[in-house]
């Protein structure tokens, strides 16, 4: 686990902000920055707003805002908890912030979503039952226990994956969140062989190289990786397909091989067949979104 070496507290006038996310809704970060400091982490876009200048995972503000007194305000509306932090990171367990916002909107018609690498959200099990629809999604793009280390501090797969497991046999709609997808690493079949009877959807991402962590990956890839080098360099210098375009062949066969739904850029709401999980293929999303505005 990771140890944060700024922490502080944050006042804010609501933790409540309407989502641009395919999801909708509200998005909900009860904390700024995460501790799992994972290396391929879009959301550590979030410094230059935060006035943060130290590295991505090693500070933390713990938010405070204004309780929440009517939460049939939120009656009917999708609540993502954890799209540019982990509600359920460590420091979690002290501070309580994502079990306040749950006690905050108990009693509404809210439909809560969680996105987290974590099993400590096992610990709100109970609590998040009272709500009449949730979904829990992990974030599983490895079965590899040492990439896993390699790219985040967040608990261990097989961590997440008993989870999950349990959020299931409780009757709670589970994710696995295969994202992001390391072209020649991540290992699509096998996770979803691995979790077709514990989840209800498998959401399929493929790893997107900008900004500052580009440069950070590939060399990431050419020290411990050197024969996907061509392939890197392939798919985020040079722009092509083709690897994409396989693995996405590849999971439509698996999906027909076993009965499988299968859609494209979509996030439907409900529970799956027993050990017929949807599998949903977001891949080149940011053209799609581009090209429907």
């Amino acid at each position: 686990m990771a140890t944060v070496t700024t922490l502080a507290y944050k006042d804010v006038k609501t933790v409540m902000t309407k989502s641009s996310l395919p999801v909708g809704g509200y998005s909900v970060n009860p904390y700024v920055g995460c501790p799992h400091a994972c290396r391929y982490c879009y959301a550590s876009f979030m410094k230059r707003f935060t006035g943060h200048t130290e590295k991505w995972g090693t500070f933390l503000d713990v938010k405070s805002w204004p309780r929440i007194t009517d939460p049939h305000k939120y009656d009917g509306q999708r609540i993502v908890i954890g799209s540019v932090t982990d509600g359920y990171n460590e420091y979690e367990a002290t501070y309580k912030r994502t079990r306040m916002l749950l006690e905050q909107l108990r009693g509404s018609s809210a439909e809560i979503m969680v996105t987290t690498k974590s099993d400590l959200v096992l610990r709100d099990i109970d609590l998040l039952k009272t709500f009449p629809k949730v979904t829990i999604s992990w974030s599983v793009n490895t079965l590899d226990e040492h990439f896993k280390d390699d790219m985040d501090d967040a608990p261990s797969i097989e961590r997440r994956l008993a989870a999950m497991k349990k959020f299931h046999d409780e009757g709670i709609r589970t994710v696995c969140f295969v994202s992001p997808i390391f072209p020649g690493i991540t290992d699509v079949p096998a996770i979803i062989g691995r979790v077709k009877d514990q989840a209800d959807l498998i959401w399929l991402e493929n790893l997107n190289l900008r900004g500052q962590f580009k440069g950070e990956i590939m060399r990431y890839i050419d020290e411990k990786y050197l024969h996907l080098v061509p392939l890197y360099d392939e798919i985020y210098n040079k722009g092509k397909r083709g690897y994409w375009q396989d693995l996405e062949a590849q999971v439509k066969q698996i999906c027909i091989d076993n009965d499988f739904p299968y859609l494209r850029n979509d996030l439907p709401y409900g529970r799956s067949k027993p050990g017929k999980p949807v599998i949903v293929n977001y891949f080149y999303h940011e053209e799609i979104r581009l090209n429907n505005k």
